[in-house]
């Protein structure tokens, strides 16, 4: 069912349906017992009031007993206009007839000498009561059709069902008007959200919002915000790359010009020489673009596998040509006995950044070195470099998209330490920039967490400190 207001209509109408049901239910027993209580003292009250109309010389007839024969005489009673007349029978202690009301049959009612039974007489059920009187030798019968009775309940149950019915379809018409008036704010919502154009991000503003339809127009103003500011990011990226991306085409389009004009072959080199760092910038910024695309469009706590860290970092090495430096980066021995947990590509996009970053600004013959430092709240995976480092004050500034600072490289876009932390803060892990406390240099570190590392790779066994004691 589409409609909420067609399914909580059905849904009380069901409910209440139901508590109806269950109501008539309980009036149609417990009338059914009060009305059979009082038949029944109704057939004890005429059985005495027959008994005290006997006497010796014979019997007065009143109420609804009429038309009674005693000693082969009959005293004739008006009959009452009546439906449910009662069957009266006198019989003597020996078992003669002695007198019968006309709606009495010639079988004895009930063989029961006194009190309520229910008999069975030629097809008609009857409930009867016995009153025996030894001393005067008679006893007096009074029984009740019980198909009276039971057309009486329906009666009754008839004229209770029917008012029922009606109030019934009253309150049906009343649950879809209260529904209707209820689920306003939701159609007023909705039609504020048609209203709005792609471009409206601004605050949902509703008049006289319940409380319970009030946390959705948050949440949806909520959203909003986070959808303008996601634009507004979008677009400073895009004027970023534009002219990021701007200045090295025009740059390389100069050069180009230039060594085709030079006739000069030192000046056309020279020219082709920039145009060549021209192009590896560009091709390094749109990389890097791409790069930190795929790492907004990644969901948070996506699959994460065990990995090998040793291997992985000499493959990023070496798709980096690092080994052609005179100092090629050092991986610790550590590293190749430690795997640890995180997503693949997120942590390849982070370290392949953080090992670019190091080698940029570390000279050819510099000491870039990966290691492990275990602490009390985890594994640091550490990357130190003998570069000039990062000045104090720009520390908490690098890792913004775009972001150069004093000693940045020509071929720089100022998204590698960007990437990386982004890539490695929707993994769950800790990325902290700090100088190195003695000599030139950077120290980035990777908080690693327990349950996520172990040094052989055949288990999963926790990293204990002499396991890279000798690695330090």
């Amino acid at each position: 069912m589409k409609s909420m207001t067609a399914r909580l209509f059905g849904l009380l109408m069901l409910a209440t349906g139901i508590v109806w049901l269950c109501g008539m239910a309980w009036i149609y027993s417990g009338n059914r017992k009060e009305l059979e209580r009082v038949l029944d003292v109704r057939l004890e009250e005429a059985t005495r009031m027959v008994s005290s109309l006997m006497d010796d010389a014979g019997v007065h007839v009143v109420g609804a007993v009429s038309g009674v024969r005693v000693a082969n005489q009959t005293v004739p009673i008006p009959t009452v206009d009546t439906n449910f007349r009662l069957a009266c029978q006198i019989w003597s202690i020996d078992g003669r007839l002695v007198g019968k009301s006309s709606e009495a049959p010639t079988t004895q009612l009930t063989n029961v000498s006194s009190g309520y039974s229910n008999q069975d007489i030629n097809g008609t059920r009857w409930r009867v009561f016995a009153s025996e009187d030894r001393g005067r030798g008679f006893r007096v019968l009074v029984g009740d059709s019980i198909a009276h009775r039971e057309r009486l309940v329906r009666e009754l149950m008839w004229g209770l069902a029917i008012p029922g019915l009606i109030v019934l379809g009253v309150l049906a018409g009343l649950i879809w008007l209260a529904l209707r008036q209820g689920l306003e704010p939701l159609r007023r919502l909705t039609a504020a959200l048609a209203e709005r154009s792609p471009d409206a991000l601004g605050p949902l503003a509703i008049a006289r919002t319940p409380s319970e339809i009030q946390p959705v127009v948050d949440e949806l103003n909520e959203l909003f915000e986070k959808v303008m500011a996601a634009r507004e990011h979008e677009r400073s990226v895009t004027a970023f790359a534009a002219h990021e991306l701007r200045t090295p085409l025009a740059g390389l389009r100069t050069q180009v010009q230039i060594a085709l004009a030079a006739a000069d072959p030192a000046i056309r080199h020279h020219a082709l020489q920039n145009a060549l760092t021209a192009a590896d910038r560009t091709n390094r910024m749109a990389t890097q673009l791409l790069a930190m695309a795929s790492v907004d469009a990644d969901q948070p706590h996506a699959i994460q596998e065990w990995i090998v860290v040793g291997p992985k970092l000499k493959a990023i090495c070496d798709s980096l040509h690092a080994g052609e430096r005179d100092a090629p980066p050092i991986i610790d021995d550590a590293l190749f006995r430690c795997r640890i947990r995180v997503n693949p590509d997120a942590f390849h996009m982070a370290v392949r950044n953080l090992t670019e970053n190091a080698l940029q600004h570390t000279p050819g013959s510099g000491i870039v070195r990966w290691s492990l430092l275990p602490t009390p709240k985890g594994t640091l995976l550490k990357l130190q470099d003998s570069g000039p480092g990062i000045p104090e004050d720009e520390l908490l500034a690098v890792t913004r998209r775009f972001y150069r600072g004093r000693n940045k490289r020509p071929i720089g876009s100022g998204l590698g330490l960007a990437i990386a932390q982004t890539a490695l803060d929707k993994d769950g892990l800790g990325l902290h920039l700090e100088n190195k406390p003695q000599g030139s240099g950077l120290c980035v570190q990777i908080l690693i967490p327990p349950d996520r590392m172990s040094i052989d790779p055949s288990d999963e066994r926790p990293l204990r400190v002499e396991d890279v004691a000798d690695a330090m």
